[in-house]
């Protein structure tokens, strides 16, 4: 049990260290003079871009592509020049910083899309979609749709 506990503490802090070293990649390489990880600066949060890419299968050379390139019009009408401006950082800089924000989705922006059997489980069931507890029912009394 102690060794189990061990190993799970040794792998959170492992990752911890990977998450800070990264972002103090993105700090060094002034990506973060307009980035921030939860809030919306000059460009878009990285979390926002970690949500709106996440489950995509070609997202990190998607994003590998947009950083090295710059561009505008994503996210709105501030253009990001290419490398963010800052022409000296690597490529490989550059695509361990894309796998470090694809890191920050949250565990279900990653999930698959949805697939036939589980669109036809909610055309049949017409409640789902206006009540969250449908799946689990336990907010019955609150639906109108729950058996009576």
């Amino acid at each position: 049990m102690k060794k189990s506990l061990l190993a799970i503490a040794a792998t959170v802090l492992l990752s911890s260290q990977v998450v800070m070293a990264d972002q103090a990649l993105a700090t060094k390489s002034g990506c973060m003079a307009c980035h921030q990880i939860a809030v919306k600066v000059v460009g878009p949060a990285y979390n926002d871009v970690a949500k709106k890419y996440a489950g995509q299968a070609d997202a990190e050379a998607t994003l590998i592509a947009k950083v090295k390139s710059g561009g505008v019009g994503n996210w709105g009408q501030i253009p990001m020049p290419p490398k963010g401006g800052n022409m000296s950082i690597s490529d490989e800089d550059v695509t361990t910083l894309v796998k470090w924000i694809m890191s920050l989705a949250p565990a279900e922006a990653a999930a698959p899309a949805a697939t036939p059997a589980t669109e036809e489980k909610a055309a049949a069931n017409p409640c789902a979609a206006a009540n969250p507890c449908a799946a689990a029912n336990p907010c019955a009394t609150a639906n109108p749709c729950a058996p009576k």
